[in-house]
Order: C-alpha cells, then sequence, then structure tokens
C-alpha cells in the first residue's frame, strides 16, 4: 500500500464529500486497496477495515497523531499526541471466523460485522433500530435445547454479550483511549474513530490544495495536473516567491 499523492487525495475527497460516514470510511478502504475488489472489501470485518486506515494514515501523514477532546466533567480542552503503533490491535484472520455464545440457556451463532452490514444500516435514522437491525444480520442462528428459535425472541442482556463478545473477537473495530483530564483529574474513556479522523485530515489537506492550485496557477497559469505533481517543497518555495 502506498499513500495518497496529491491528485489521489483530491480525488478521494472528492468521491466522499457528501456521503455517510460509514460510505466516507467504504471509499478511504477503496482507496487504501485499490487491487481489491469491491466485493472483497465489503466482505471484510469493521476491524479489519481500520487496520488498512491505519496504515493508509502512517503512508499518507506519517506515524504521529494530535487530537483535541473536552473532557466530559469539568469541559476544558486536552492536547493529545500518540502515535498510530499505539492504536494497532493485535490483528488474526481468524476474526473472519463465526463465534457462538451462550447465553439465558441458549446457543447463539453470529459473526462479526462487514463495511456491507453498516452500509445496510446508514439509511437508519434511528439508533436502536440500527443496532437491532446490524445484530440480526450478524446472528447465523439460535438454538434451545437444539432447536432454531427465532432471533426476535433474543433478550437485550444476550444481545449486549453478542456486542462485548464482538468487540473482544474484533478489536481494532473498537478503539479506545485511556484518557486522564490534567485540569480536574477526571478519568475516562473516548472511542477513537480512524475513518472518522482520517477523513478530517483528509478534508482539511484538500482545502489547502485546493487553495495552492488556484494561486499558482493564477500566477503562472499551469494546470492542475502540472501543480499537483510538484512535491509539496517546490509548491511551498513557488507560493513564496509569489508572497502567497
Amino acid at each position: 500500500m502506498h499513500g495518497l499523492t496529491a491528485a489521489a487525495l483530491l480525488d478521494v475527497w472528492e468521491r466522499g464529500r457528501g456521503l455517510a460516514p460509514v460510505r466516507r470510511a467504504f471509499v478511504l478502504l477503496q482507496a487504501a486497496c485499490p487491487e481489491t475488489p469491491e466485493e472483497v472489501l465489503l466482505s471484510w470485518t469493521a476491524g479489519r477495515r481500520d487496520a488498512h486506515l491505519f496504515t493508509l494514515r502512517e503512508r499518507t501523514f506519517g506515524s504521529d497523531l494530535e487530537a483535541r477532546v473536552v473532557c466530559p466533567a469539568c469541559a476544558a480542552a486536552l492536547e493529545m499526541k500518540f502515535r498510530v503503533a499505539d492504536l494497532r490491535a493485535p490483528f488474526a484472520d481468524a476474526v473472519d471466523a463465526d463465534y457462538s455464545v451462550r447465553c439465558d440457556g441458549q446457543e447463539v451463532l453470529f459473526r462479526l460485522p462487514t463495511p456491507r452490514d453498516l452500509d445496510d444500516v446508514v439509511k437508519l435514522n434511528d439508533a436502536a433500530l440500527a443496532r437491532q437491525h446490524l445484530l440480526r444480520a450478524c446472528i447465523r442462528k439460535t438454538l434451545h435445547d437444539g432447536l432454531d428459535r427465532p432471533i426476535e425472541l433474543l433478550p437485550d442482556e444476550c444481545l449486549q454479550e453478542i456486542e462485548r463478545q464482538m468487540a473482544l473477537a474484533d478489536p481494532q473495530a473498537d478503539v479506545r483511549l485511556d484518557l486522564t483530564c490534567a485540569a480536574c483529574g477526571h478519568p475516562w474513556q473516548a472511542p477513537f474513530d480512524i475513518a472518522a479522523f482520517l477523513w478530517s485530515e483528509i478534508h482539511a489537506h484538500a482545502q489547502r490544495l485546493l487553495r495552492e492550485v488556484h494561486q499558482l496557477a493564477s500566477v503562472y497559469g499551469w494546470s492542475e495536473a502540472d501543480i499537483l505533481a510538484l512535491s509539496p517543497l517546490r509548491r511551498f518555495l513557488y507560493l513564496e516567491m509569489v508572497g502567497a
């Protein structure tokens, strides 16, 4: 996998604009794995998708990350610095397998969510309904005393246990940061969404690239392709010369 060039980054940004976050994440995954067929990417687990997005981020912008969060207790702003390696979970091909859990006298067979599953629920505006739809898509079978039982009869505590087991089986899909507020000492966990984080960086970088193209094209008459083909250093030096 290679990092995004300036031209490729603008292409990804243009394709992802206006899409729901889940679909933006898939656009990023396609950019990370251009030689992998779409149907294969749709069948990956969410954690495998995010593992590739971490790699794409690392090869496009580097290993160091900076983020800003707000303490839920005192509303103080915290600046965080960490590395991609700090957020990587152990990766195993076994996450593509089927799993089972026993709960309330029942055995539930399930698989892990995929990008296709996440895309199917993106149009559901109700969070509870989306959760139910996603779980039902991933539950393959429910058995009670060896006999099939309707999924709809599973109690909520069983659904919660299935979600817990999914998180354990695919930890890269549920990255959480252990944080402590420097101002008030409040500890809490904050989720880290690599797709949303990477998209925000791509959006900011695309805006900057478009301004640079406009400034250099206005002065030199160069095409967008010619300007984007320049290295970042050479673009910077030309911008300095024109006083931008």
